[in-house]
């Protein structure tokens, strides 16, 4: 198993607005969605890879119900 998988870092069948990248690393770290939605574009106006680190979750955070998100 990968190390995402057993913390339980998923993105959710529900309650996601692009990708459910957000949303999955507020379940994770017990946060609202919103709040961690509000500090990635708050944090956008920094420069730095922000957009990159999405794209990358985006495509390693397994979604909730695949076979890669066995707990």
């Amino acid at each position: 198993m990968n190390g995402l998988a057993t913390t339980g870092l998923v993105r959710p069948a529900r309650g996601k607005l692009i990708a459910g990248v957000c949303a999955g690393l507020g379940r994770r770290f017990g946060l609202s969605a919103n709040v961690v939605r509000l500090l990635f574009v708050l944090s956008c106006v920094l420069p730095g890879t922000q957009v990159l680190v999405y794209l990358v979750l985006w495509v390693i955070m397994p979604k909730e119900g695949s076979a890669r998100a066995v707990r």
